[in-house]
């Protein structure tokens, strides 16, 4: 059934936070930032071999790069359009809004901890890709994977920054329904070429998401977002 992959990527984001929230308090803080150090090389590399996939190429004994101006022109057309809709202070509003209903305004990393997580497991070729996977031709089985990578990372999210970060499971349940949804009815008609344009994108986002794990100064990853639709139109 169309939807099953993201109802099941739910559920492991769920179980993976559930489960470092109630195990996190025994881990000492030192380890609790080595672990998100950790996860933020991981993520790093996982963007930065996405990336290199379609950026390199062999011809004969040589590798050549491709893909240059694409990334160019996408991120500053995605980036440009992304401060203008402030996509951001979106997800921070949707944030605070959960925060509140959650009866948790005490809790002051809350909305960071969200916005952190939320951009780490929505963002890439894995959900967007997954989700088109699923609704066209039923396999799930790349949301699946992507299920159990968010369930280890949201773990050690929710372990070191709190509760927000179980949250994530809410943008990645409307995310890729709504990627779903859409590919059920036009999935047909996106070309290989355009997805591996997306994947391409997405994996630099991805690598920015990793950025901002282990390093103070943050990069709107949010904003950066409409750059995936630049990278599908976009043929370069």
């Amino acid at each position: 059934m169309p939807g099953l992959g993201t109802l099941i990527n739910v559920a492991c984001i769920l179980f993976g936070g559930l489960f470092g929230l109630l195990f996190g308090s025994r881990i000492g803080e030192r380890m609790r930032e080595t672990l998100m150090a950790a996860t933020g090389a991981a993520i790093l590399f996982l963007g930065a071999g996405g990336a290199l996939e379609y950026m390199l190429t062999v011809e004969g004994t040589s590798l050549s790069v491709r893909g240059t101006m694409l990334m160019i022109v996408s991120l500053a057309l995605g980036a440009a359009a992304g401060e203008l809709l402030n996509l951001e202070g979106g997800v921070a509003r949707l944030g605070a809004w959960l925060r509140e209903k959650s009866v948790s305004g005490g809790d002051g990393r809350f909305i960071s901890a969200f916005v952190s997580a939320s951009c780490t497991v929505c963002i890439g070729a894995m959900a967007v890709v997954g989700s088109i996977q699923d609704a066209v031709a039923g396999d799930y089985s790349i949301l699946l994977a992507k299920g159990v990578l968010d369930a280890i990372i949201i773990c050690v999210m929710a372990a070191s920054q709190g509760k927000g970060c179980v949250f994530a499971a809410v943008p990645v349940g409307i995310f890729q329904g709504a990627v779903t949804a859409a590919a059920f009815f036009a999935g047909s008609f996106i070309s290989q070429g355009a997805l591996d344009r997306l994947s391409f994108v997405g994996s630099i986002l991805i690598f920015c998401v990793g950025l901002n794990l282990i390093r103070k100064e943050q990069i709107r990853v949010a904003n950066l977002l409409p750059a995936l639709v630049f990278a599908v139109l976009l043929d370069l």
